[in-house]
């Protein structure tokens, strides 16, 4: 059933409307860096950055569901992809090297996190003086859809105003998504 799920996840993640290749572009990933992608759910995305960094590079897909990390692992040695490694956070504890991410991706996850200030503020530990922090979560529409009837939603105020108390500084945004905010965050010097 799990891998089914992460099958959907990867398949929703893939499609077109969803506008993933533009999301790649977007943030600028290039070979050698390393990223952390946070709520990696099938791996999509995880996968599509380990091309991207190549074997200079590494990606952590970091996720709370196991049977997700086994999915990522077995679809990365499929692809004979060995820059990925797969961490399966407990609590808040995450198990990648303090500043050593040049970027941290969180896409649709963020409104899983019961404490987003003191979340983003500890993560801020991981990247490098330069790193980023890129979150995508959905916006606040009909109310009569997955995302509105189960609360999967935090306005981009609101994550403007928690990265902000958390030591961070809004850098870009973008609108192409039609479901979600998008925007990439620097820490504060």
């Amino acid at each position: 059933m799990k891998k089914f799920k992460a099958k959907m996840l990867n398949k929703k993640a893939s499609n077109p409307k969803n506008k993933p290749d533009k999301i790649i572009e977007a943030i600028g990933l290039k070979f050698g860096q390393n990223i952390a992608d946070i709520g990696a759910g099938g791996g999509y995305f995880s996968l599509k950055f380990a091309e991207i960094v190549g074997e200079e590079g590494k990606v952590y897909a970091v996720d709370v569901n196991p049977e997700f990390i086994e999915f990522i692992k077995n679809q990365a040695k499929e692809k004979d992809l060995n820059n990925v490694i797969p961490i399966l956070a407990i609590e808040d504890r995450l198990e990648i090297p303090k500043n050593s991410l040049d970027f941290i991706f969180m896409r649709n996850v963020t409104h899983h996190i019961p404490n987003r200030v003191k979340y983003f503020r500890n993560l801020k530990d991981f990247l490098k003086p330069d790193g980023k922090v890129i979150v995508i979560e959905y916006k606040k529409g009909n109310f009569f859809t997955f995302h509105g009837i189960f609360r999967h939603v935090v306005p981009k105020e609101v994550i403007i105003q928690e990265m902000e108390y958390a030591g961070y500084l809004l850098e870009k945004e973008f609108d192409f998504l039609p479901e979600q905010h998008f925007t990439i965050y620097s820490k504060q010097a």
